[in-house]
């Protein structure tokens, strides 16, 4: 029996590991149609992903000291840490090269960010308790939650797997459960350390949502903590052994060390460079008013256009569109009355789910957020740089499918209660009873029907634009005319064919160095500009004419290079200027 059991989870596992692909290909279609031209959502954060990725693989693999000195905004050092940074895909940045490289690598990532997501949450629900369909439910529910479309080009944003996975491997390995509860029998020392080198790797992945995590993760080692020393003192023996406790310590270490390692990278920009620094008016601004909690995005193929009226009204749709799924609200208000789970784990996690929704709402709850996501900003490190208090709508979501995957698992039990298969082979009753079972079988399909359906994205995925040959023969450090707006991502794309010091780049500051490069740059070509560029260390210059209209170097291609001891060369539509 105990090899049968063995036998159908590794079964299981891969069949959730190659559904969870094939989900991912299926509902985040048509990313892998034209994988090495198009990208999903636009070409601004995509292009910056896809340029971070590929230039951590060109530094692990030729400079890894210099990591954080990236070949764009130069001179400025330090400059990958300028925004957040997806450095845990850097090891997909080691595997080919170039820009069609680096814009394939992006596209699968993406893809398997959802499948992650999705396998993720499965383990987490199966580990708590919850019946294969309900962990599938809770699954897709949370891996293609309507409000996720909005967030197409955020990798960072979309990088959530490793939580959910992270949290259950470190629940098997402490053989926790929310319907079982704890037993020690279950205990795995790998198990818990591979759970907290999972959760380290998710930090590295981004802190947009990281660091949120990784305060989650310290306020459940308090609560173990507490439950540790108050174990001991009532039974006079730790609840687990040596081993186990040895692998929550290095598996500690290791996600305390990968957390301190982004933190201070990003504390660093703040000390070179004060600007980066942001203040809680941006939080109140991206703060989202409740109904955001019902809306979804565009990008929704279900509710995009059903709520275009009311995402007209939202001061800022991209990040207040925070509908985690019409099915999954339904499925886990169920849960809260209906579950396989415990009643107080149930009251635990709809509590739960309302922190995370107050915490949702930032500054635009009456008591404007303090107490509550303003509070955290003000007290709690590196807090106040996430400004978008509607990314905490992971948790609020990753909850919601933990009461929902309660709900369908309780449905499935009640189902083989109620309509077993009768064992007779004969007589109408039997027919009537099998006919009874075979509804019921299918009746348990609608839930993840429907969170699948609320899933379906029409996410727009247009062509990045063309590599401008004259970078190719241009000496560097070359700039890049014009100079700011989104095209700077593109342009730092482009650099992902051999990596040229550049001067540009768009982050969510303007620092120094690239402003008085920008500045003396609108007269070019004349002498004070040639001067003031070769200062800075610039040997030539791209100017791509079709999108100079309207801007400060709309000028420049008709401006004469007499005496400037400088040359022009026209190549596939830009020009090149080589300052010597």
């Amino acid at each position: 029996m105990g090899a049968l059991k063995r036998l159908w989870s590794r079964r299981e596992w891969i069949l959730v590991i190659l559904g969870g692909l094939v989900l991912a290909a299926m509902l985040t279609w048509p990313t892998l149609r034209d994988p090495r031209h198009t990208v999903p959502g636009d070409i601004g954060d995509p292009t910056l992903s896809a340029w971070q990725i590929a230039w951590g693989g060109h530094a692990l693999l030729h400079d890894p000291s210099h990591l954080w000195d990236s070949n764009t905004l130069y001179p400025a050092p330090h400059s990958l840490a300028f925004t957040d940074t997806v450095l845990g895909y850097a090891p997909f940045g080691m595997i080919g090269s170039g820009m069609d490289a680096a814009v394939l690598r992006y596209n699968i990532v993406y893809v398997l960010v959802y499948a992650l997501a999705f396998v993720g949450a499965y383990a987490l629900t199966r580990q708590l308790g919850a019946h294969p369909l309900g962990a599938t439910v809770a699954g897709v529910a949370w891996a293609f939650a309507p409000w996720r479309l909005a967030h197409a080009g955020h990798l960072n944003v979309l990088s959530i797997g490793g939580i959910a996975l992270s949290l259950a491997m470190i629940a098997r390995g402490h053989g926790w459960s929310l319907r079982t509860g704890h037993r020690p029998e279950r205990h795995s020392a790998w198990w818990a350390l591979a759970g907290w080198l999972v959760g380290a790797w998710q930090i590295t992945t981004g802190l947009a949502v990281g660091l949120a995590f990784a305060y989650v993760m310290v306020a459940i080692c308090l609560v173990v903590a507490a439950c540790f020393g108050w174990f001991w003192w009532r039974r006079g023996r730790p609840p687990f052994g040596r081993r186990l406790l040895a692998a929550d310590l290095i598996g500690g270490v290791c996600f305390a060390a990968a957390t301190t390692y982004m933190g201070l990278a990003f504390e660093r920009v703040v000390q070179l460079y004060p600007q980066a620094d942001r203040a809680l008016s941006w939080t109140e601004m991206y703060s989202p008013p409740w109904r955001g909690l019902l809306i979804a995005p565009e990008a929704s193929w279900l509710w995009g256009v059903r709520h275009v009226a009311a995402r007209s009204k939202l001061p800022w749709a991209p990040e207040m569109t925070l509908l985690p799924g019409v099915a999954l609200i339904a499925l886990a208000t169920a849960g809260i009355f209906f579950s396989v789970f415990r009643d107080r784990h149930r009251v635990l996690l709809a509590l739960g789910t309302l922190t995370a929704v107050l915490l949702t709402l930032g500054a635009t709850l009456p008591w404007h957020g303090d107490p509550g996501y303003l509070t955290l900003s003000k007290h709690l490190p590196g807090w106040i740089a996430l400004r978008t208090p509607g990314r905490m709508m992971v948790w609020t979501s990753l909850l919601l499918a933990l009461l929902a995957a309660g709900a369908v698992s309780a449905f499935v039990a009640w189902t083989r209660t109620v309509a077993p298969w009768p064992k007779a082979d004969t007589g109408r009753s039997v027919h009537l009873a099998r006919g009874k079972f075979v509804l019921l079988r299918l009746a348990l399909l609608i839930p993840l029907a429907l969170v699948l359906v609320e899933g379906v994205n029409r996410t727009s995925h247009p062509e990045v634009l063309r590599y401008p040959a004259a970078m190719s023969v241009a000496p560097e450090p070359t700039l890049v005319l014009p100079s700011g707006g989104s095209l700077e991502m593109s342009i730092m794309l482009w650099s992902t064919n051999g990596f040229p010091r550049m001067p540009n780049g768009l982050v969510s500051f303007v620092p120094a160095g690239q402003d008085q490069i920008r500045s003396s740059s609108m007269t070019f070509p004349d002498q004070a500009s040639v001067a003031s560029l070769r200062a800075a260390g610039i040997r030539s210059v791209v100017v791509l004419p079709e999108w100079l209209g309207g801007s400060p170097w709309e000028a420049v291609p008709g401006r004469p290079i007499d005496g400037l001891g400088i040359t022009r060369e026209q190549i596939d539509g830009a020009i090149l200027y080589r300052l010597g």
